[in-house]
């Protein structure tokens, strides 16, 4: 869970960010997902603390168009 201003903040990734993004195969059982997060850990925290302080009301949910440069 990322630390916001000090507190751990609860939140999901969608399976299909971490397909585009993290390269996790479309078929992939539990382990190869965690390791796709586990590898991708430190870009998705910090998205996830970008959105977070941008939008702190809503629920903490991540999707592959996050992830998408801008």
């Amino acid at each position: 869970m990322p630390l916001i201003r000090g507190r751990e903040v609860e939140g999901a990734i969608a399976r299909d960010a971490l397909e585009d993004h993290f390269w996790l195969p479309r078929s992939a059982d539990p382990a190869p997902t965690l390791k796709a997060f586990e590898n991708g850990r430190n870009r998705i925290v910090a998205i996830a603390q970008r959105k977070l302080l941008a939008r702190p009301a809503e629920p903490l949910w991540l999707t592959a168009n996050d992830f998408v440069a801008r």
